[in-house]
């Protein structure tokens, strides 16, 4: 029972390595998934419904098929990744970068769903009267709406790092399954079922999987039950 908890050097490697990937793909996504949110639940232009399912594309999409366009337009030989490799020096396939990378773009709808939904429910009201009284709309966006939508915004980031704690499918195609480099902690339990007595470490690494991800979903739901809260509309 007590081998249950006794992690080894290598599998702590692992999870630091997840947690790196993790905190950076919310990092990266944090501004541009705002954006995009407060983009779709305060405008109307053409072609947004069009936006909005390309941004929801990875949820319904097979991982793999992601990880796969993901390697041919960053991979060293893909459209972009070939310029990247060449001029600068950049190289995010088969890397713990390109890991972030894929984590990202799976855990981007996550966070723009969960942004929008908080954006959605700060009363219009309240930003209408600001610029009527002759704040910008810059200002009325840092001082009204981002506050009031705080709660949703941490919410969404949670999800999203946890979406990259779970992150397989798209991470796999692009940066394969190297050890000390990509090997994030659902490559490390797949790679752990494929050798003969791995199942003792890939139960640990499982064990730990599950309290990560009971652990975000509890202060998600938390977090979401203060936000409704804060405006006015939630119940204990």
């Amino acid at each position: 029972m007590l081998d249950l908890f006794h992690f080894t050097s290598a599998e702590i490697s692992i999870l630091l390595l997840s947690l790196k990937v993790a905190l950076f793909c919310v990092a990266l996504i944090l501004i541009p998934a705002t954006a995009v949110a407060w983009l779709l639940a305060r405008k109307s232009f053409f072609g947004k419904s069009l936006l909005d399912s390309l941004v929801h594309l990875p949820l319904v999409l097979p991982p793999v098929v992601p990880g796969f366009l993901l390697l041919l337009l960053l991979g060293n030989q893909g459209l972009i990744g070939r310029y990247l490799h060449e001029y600068f020096g950049i190289s995010l396939a088969f890397t713990w970068m390109g890991a972030v990378v894929a984590s990202a773009m799976m855990a981007f709808p996550l966070m723009v769903r969960s942004v929008r939904q908080a954006i959605s429910q700060v009363d219009k009201g309240l930003e209408i009267a600001a610029q009527s009284l002759g704040a910008h709309p810059l200002r009325v966006f840092f001082t009204i709406t981002l506050p009031l939508s705080m709660s949703g915004i941490i919410t969404g980031l949670i999800l999203a790092f946890s979406r990259s704690m779970g992150e397989f499918g798209a991470t796999i195609t692009f940066v394969g399954n190297i050890e000390n480099e990509t090997r994030t902690l659902p490559l490390a339990i797949y790679s752990y079922t494929q050798v003969p007595d791995g199942d003792l470490p890939a139960l640990r690494l499982v064990i730990l999987s599950v309290l990560l991800a009971l652990g975000a979903l509890m202060v998600s739901d938390r977090l979401e039950r203060k936000a409704n809260l804060q405006i006015g509309r939630g119940h204990d």
